[in-house]
């Protein structure tokens, strides 16, 4: 299986030049790729506007990387004098993202791509384009607290490698260089057996709701809730970047419209007060991780929601508080982590009533106001919050999809459906349908 092992990179100064003059030349590659096939696209529209034949049209460029990295083999003494100083892999990582963007966004206006529409592919700026590059081919290895990368050389790491990077367990194949939050980062993808693992508690089945007042509510099927607190670390910082920030608002900052250059001391406001926002994101990364390794490693069967994220942080009184939570970020550790230890990960729809469903009686409520906090049931008189009614409800779920990763088959559907085992009870109207795998009646609680 293919894993990625990232660590933090400490270079020397003239590593770090190396590192980044790598990551200028993919760039560089990418905007000349990119302009050539805008190019030849802007001239076969004109003159296919004067009535020009299709045969008689300026020849087609070929999107392909082998295609792309032909021509730029071709021009690169005129176009990059300096192309000796730096890898061949360089402009190779460039001319290969501009091959998948320009495919990415053919197969999306020819509807064979899911999902959002796919823009065309833009220009990357030296100062706002994130500087990555990767190497697939040279002298890759890991050593003891060093990566060996082609034409920098021995780069010293922040921490010590996981021990199959270094005794050849696990065999390299890539590694990309990539500078985020003022560092440098180095990631190893490899080729390893997997692991065989498995949960501590293989049978049990624990039900996930995300919140924003506690970060998540675990339930299990006849247990009782757990609450895991909500660190919110970005509102824990906020009053100290409110400082930082206006402190770097009162400095001299570049100007375009004059052209003038910002000052050292914007410069160092500037750098303190990133400085914060990274420590926020490296503390909220860590926590999450210890969250998703935890349920994983102890739970056989995982149940969570769909949800929209991309929806809710449109909302702007949620906005700030959901991506502080990082809802998708816990969906997609657990999906690779549940795997990894020998677990299941069971996705519940978006539209699933998880908080209008009682959990006693399976009553689903037809409407419940975001501002009621307490789930009480008209029918069978359960008072409860309503996140630990959530959470038991998706626990309850995990004995209706045995065999399946998805509610149901077909993905979301906005009809609601019961999880009671009175079925009796359920309110007039409330639709309910099978999932193909366990009846209506098998949906315990």
């Amino acid at each position: 299986m293919l894993r990625a092992y990232k660590y933090a990179l400490n270079p020397t100064p003239r590593q770090a030049r190396l590192l980044d003059g790598h990551c200028g030349a993919a760039r560089k590659a990418f905007n000349w790729g990119l302009g050539q096939v805008k190019a030849v696209m802007d001239q076969r529209a004109a003159e296919a506007s004067y009535a020009i034949p299709e045969e008689l049209l300026t020849p087609a460029m070929s999107w392909s990387m082998y295609s792309l990295r032909k021509a730029w083999n071709e021009v690169k003494a005129t176009v990059a004098p300096w192309w000796a100083e730096y890898s061949k892999e360089a402009y190779a990582s460039g001319l290969t993202r501009l091959a998948a963007a320009l495919k990415n966004w053919s197969d999306s206006r020819k509807g064979k791509r899911a999902g959002r529409p796919v823009g065309f592919p833009r220009f990357k700026s030296k100062h706002r384009a994130v500087k990555s590059c990767r190497f697939t081919t040279g002298v890759i290895r890991c050593e003891e607290r060093y990566a060996v990368l082609p034409r920098i050389g021995r780069v010293r790491l922040h921490e010590t490698p996981a021990p199959e990077l270094v005794d050849g367990t696990a065999r390299i194949v890539a590694a990309t260089i990539r500078f985020e939050r003022g560092r440098c980062f180095v990631s190893f993808t490899v080729e390893e057996d997997p692991y065989v693992r498995a949960p501590a508690r293989p049978d049990a089945v624990v039900g996930v709701d995300l919140g924003i007042k506690s970060l998540a509510i675990l339930a299990e099927p006849g247990g009782e809730p757990q609450t895991v607190p909500n660190p919110r670390h970005l509102d824990a910082a906020l009053r100290k970047l409110g400082r930082l920030s206006r402190r770097a608002s009162r400095r001299v900052g570049p100007d375009r419209r004059t052209g003038g250059t910002p000052s050292k001391r914007w410069r160092r406001a500037k750098a303190h007060r990133n400085r914060v926002h990274h420590q926020v994101a490296y503390r909220r990364a860590d926590a999450l991780h210890k969250f998703t390794t935890g349920i994983a490693a102890e739970y056989g069967i995982v149940v969570v929601e769909d949800l929209n994220v991309a929806g809710m942080l449109e909302n702007r009184r949620l906005a700030r508080r959901v991506g502080d939570a990082g809802f998708g970020e816990i969906r997609r550790q657990l999906a690779y982590k549940t795997q990894w230890n020998g677990g299941r990960l069971i996705l519940a729809d978006r539209w699933f009533p998880s908080s209008k469903t009682c959990s006693g009686c399976g009553v689903v409520k037809a409407k419940l106001l975001l501002s009621e906090r307490d789930y009480v049931c008209g029918s069978c008189g359960l008072v409860m919050d309503r996140d630990e009614n959530a959470a038991r409800n998706l626990a309850a779920l995990a004995v209706a999809v045995s065999g399946t990763e998805t509610l149901n088959g077909r993905g979301a559907d906005q009809k609601t459906r019961d999880t009671g085992q009175v079925a009796e009870k359920r309110l007039p109207g409330s639709p309910q349908r099978e999932t193909g795998t366990a009846s209506p009646e098998a949906v315990g609680v």
